[in-house]
């Protein structure tokens, strides 16, 4: 255990004592591996994440005395007097702590709490890889327009068939804490070039604010990001992001019976998305989504499983006029032997457009079934640098043969967390 005030050597010790006897009959399996994840959080200065396991652990075994000293630990090195001024009564008065750990409570709330930020983050990411469809080429070069009697077969030009090629890959990430709370800005720059087909390069800049926030039995998180595309050196789309999510330990939510192991979340989250495209006349659009999330983190381990539906308005004369559709998503990340980590996701995204997709030639509402399929392996190699190794596959599937077709990417890469 870790503290980041005066006089936490004192404290440390002194609970170390009491929290054992208090405890030895309260602890059980699931929360005293619960209560473990937080200490490491406190450590690291992951303190949202800290404050969620702690609230789920007392969700659990109210009777925890060492958990409701350590969030109140927590909230005083976040900045929070209020709320550590009245976690330190709770335990003073309700568990009675020995002499020598009472002392170190009372100076600690004489010198009141401080705020300690985190510092910055950046981490550099440089690969080389291969991709089997660089331009998304339709799957089946011959289509038909029009129906009926006016139906004529075509086949696509070559341009427009699948295209492989190699490529660069260079990720810029960067993350500055502005609270003890948890809230931070962040930016992300990536190119990727290709070796052959320089009108498919991309390059894409992100800036955004994160901030969490507890209320009650929830963990909160409220994200604002804005974003620029480019394809081929020029620019392609602008994007801006609203997202509000909220988790809370399935302890909370669930009737007893239901009651699911340590480490286990429900919630849900929403979003908007505006997106605006500088080349393409009537595309313009907006993407309001909501999910339910399923979340698992325990040991360093963690899962989240999501379902949900969205809406996409678009403008007056976008082909198909406003879709709407249901999403899918699963991602997991599991460490293995020694510091190596795997990492796997899938995403299935459906959309079926309200109109006709163009009349008198493509006669056909379209019906998109787009499947994103991600494995990564992380091996680390030296002091903050890793060798990662991705794996992408992407297949959309329509009705309009002509929007048909599959991409799959693979890409070896060395990373380096910066020192600060």
């Amino acid at each position: 255990m870790s503290f980041v005030f005066p006089g936490g050597a004192l404290l440390a010790a002194a609970l170390c004592v009491w929290a054992s006897v208090v405890n030895a009959q309260t602890a059980a399996i699931d929360g005293e591996a619960l209560y473990q994840q937080a200490l490491h959080w406190m450590a690291d200065g992951r303190n949202a994440e800290a404050r969620e396991a702690l609230l789920q652990l007392l969700a659990l075994q109210p009777e925890h005395a060492g958990a409701w000293l350590d969030l109140a630990v927590l909230h005083c090195n976040m900045g929070q007097d209020q709320e550590a001024e009245a976690l330190f009564a709770t335990v003073t008065d309700r568990f009675a702590p020995p002499p020598a750990l009472q002392e170190a409570i009372e100076s600690l709330r004489k010198q009141g709490c401080r705020r300690e930020l985190p510092g910055a983050s950046t981490r550099l990411r440089l690969g080389l890889g291969t991709d089997s469809n660089v331009n998304q080429g339709a799957s089946n070069p011959s289509f038909t327009l029009g129906s009926g009697a006016n139906a004529t077969p075509l086949m696509l030009a070559a341009e427009y068939t699948p295209r492989p090629d190699q490529f660069k890959a260079a990720l810029l990430e960067l993350s500055l804490p502005l609270a003890a709370d948890g809230t931070l800005a962040y930016a992300q720059v990536q190119a990727r070039g290709h070796n052959h087909y320089a009108q498919y390069d991309l390059g894409a800049l992100m800036l955004g604010l994160d901030r969490p926030w507890q209320w009650g039995t929830w963990g909160w998180r409220a994200n604002a990001a804005v974003g620029l595309t480019s394809v081929g050196g020029a620019l392609y789309q602008r994007q801006a992001q609203l997202q509000l999510q909220a988790l809370a330990p399935a302890a909370a939510v669930l009737p007893g019976t239901w009651r699911l192991p340590a480490g286990w979340l429900l919630g849900g989250s929403g979003s908007w998305t505006g997106a605006a495209y500088p080349t393409l006349s009537g595309f313009d659009s907006q993407v309001a989504e909501l999910r339910g999330l399923l979340a698992y983190e325990l040991h360093g381990s963690w899962v989240q499983a999501s379902a949900g539906f969205a809406l996409d308005q678009g403008q007056a004369q976008r082909p198909g006029g406003d879709r709407n559709g249901a999403v899918v998503g699963l991602a997991a990340r599991v460490p293995l032997a020694g510091q190596v980590a795997a990492e796997l996701g899938m995403s299935v995204q459906s959309w079926r457009g309200q109109q006709v997709y163009a009349p008198g030639l493509i006669d056909e509402r379209r019906e998109q079934l787009s499947t994103l399929l991600r494995a990564a392996l992380s091996v680390p190699v030296a002091a903050r640098q890793a060798l990662r190794l991705e794996l992408r596959h992407v297949r959309n599937e329509e009705n309009v043969s002509l929007f048909t077709y599959q991409s799959s990417q693979v890409q070896l890469s060395w990373e380096w967390q910066l020192p600060h």
